[in-house]
């Protein structure tokens, strides 16, 4: 029988140390292969050059450091980058590193294909598979930053993180934790807690519980100021409506003073677009300190909608910002590449029998939570 050797991937600082212990080594060795690993991209032992030789040959016959492997990658004509990972038999999960001038941000995945169905959403006509490890959302970041040569601290390319791939985080919750711990810590990618940002479609027991284990910036995909129309787009506002997330979000900033959450608004033509819908969500955004981010709606083959024209998205954006709510316009990129916002596909088997094992689970593991 084949034996699994642990992937050092799958463990934040504090569980790098109690590995070690458990193989008889100080924690600090921790510390100094985690810095090999994330900050040099180093996956080889014997490259750990202020290692040990001996305690080098012990970790290569007793764990792994294995990173996803690259199927392919694409460059966009405006230099947003995608990689399709493979991630076990022929399933596949997409991540995309989108560069701007102040800053470079990796947008990384959570789970094979999503469950939650949201009908606007490419990730949705999948089905659902299963959640990603947390070496497999780390190493998300790690194939990212490898590529970019960013090195923590010192020539940072990779600035920002947002868990808005494939899947809803929420729902892969101990791995996500995990993950986002390593991205802010001193040893892994040493970002910042407000740079790095958790997409929900909005469970509200587990954005509790996210207030007491993270402390990471909060964004909601609301889509719609009114419940008839979320349910629409978003079925799970049929368990969690409006107010009750709304009031979820209140006690996650209540914790964070200087704190705000963004609420992501994706606009489609003649859908959630008028000014009655504009004049509905500032209205919302009363309840909260907040800021709201339009996303002109990115098509894919198959959709029913439409991306709202130029001036009504601008006319629906100056509605909030006469009421003094901060919104901005989400620029389109990658959209050649498919790698824009709610683009993201992948490869996703088995979704038939997978999708109706995540509906239960969803009932109870949320109901639990």
């Amino acid at each position: 029988m084949t034996v699994v050797k642990p992937n050092l991937f799958d463990y934040d600082r504090q569980g790098l140390r109690d590995l070690f212990a458990s193989i008889g080594e100080k924690p600090y060795r921790a510390d100094q292969v985690m810095k090999w690993m994330y900050h040099r991209h180093v996956t080889d032992f014997g490259q750990m050059t202020d290692v040990g030789k001996a305690l080098r040959d012990k970790l290569s016959a007793a764990v792994d450091i294995t990173p996803p492997k690259t199927i392919f990658e694409k460059q966009s004509a405006d230099g947003t980058h995608k990689w399709l990972l493979g991630m076990d038999g022929s399933n596949a999960i997409e991540t995309v590193f989108i560069p701007e001038t102040s800053r470079g941000t990796l947008c990384v995945s959570s789970q094979v294909g999503c469950g939650l169905n949201c009908q606007f959403c490419s990730t949705a006509t999948q089905g659902f598979n299963r959640n990603l490890s947390t070496a497999e959302i780390i190493g998300q970041v790690w194939v990212a930053a490898r590529h970019l040569g960013n090195v923590p601290h010192h020539q940072r390319k990779l600035t920002n993180v947002v868990m808005m791939g494939m899947g809803e985080p929420l729902l892969n919750f101990e791995h996500v934790v995990r993950a986002m711990s390593v991205m802010r810590d001193d040893l892994g990618f040493g970002l910042a807690n407000k740079r790095v940002t958790l997409s929900t479609a909005g469970l509200v027991p587990m954005i509790d519980r996210l207030s007491e284990e993270s402390d990471v910036s909060l964004a909601v995909s609301l889509h719609a100021p009114n419940d008839e129309l979320r349910t629409e787009l978003v079925p799970l506002n049929k368990k969690y409506p409006i107010a009750e997330l709304m009031g979820a979000c209140q006690r996650y900033v209540a914790k964070r003073p200087r704190a705000s959450i963004t609420f992501e608004y994706t606009m489609m033509k003649g859908v959630n677009d008028k000014p009655e819908h504009a004049r509905q969500l500032v209205k919302l955004m009363r309840k909260v300190p907040s800021k709201v981010n339009l996303i002109p709606f990115n098509p894919f083959t198959g959709t029913r909608f439409e991306r709202s024209e130029e001036e009504v998205i601008r006319q629906f954006q100056k509605i909030l910002l006469d009421a003094h709510v901060l919104t901005t316009v989400r620029r389109t990129r990658g959209d050649d590449i498919d790698a824009a916002c709610g683009q993201l596909k992948g490869q996703v088997l088995d979704r038939t029998r997978r999708q109706a094992e995540f509906r239960r689970k969803l009932e109870g593991q949320v109901d639990a939570a």
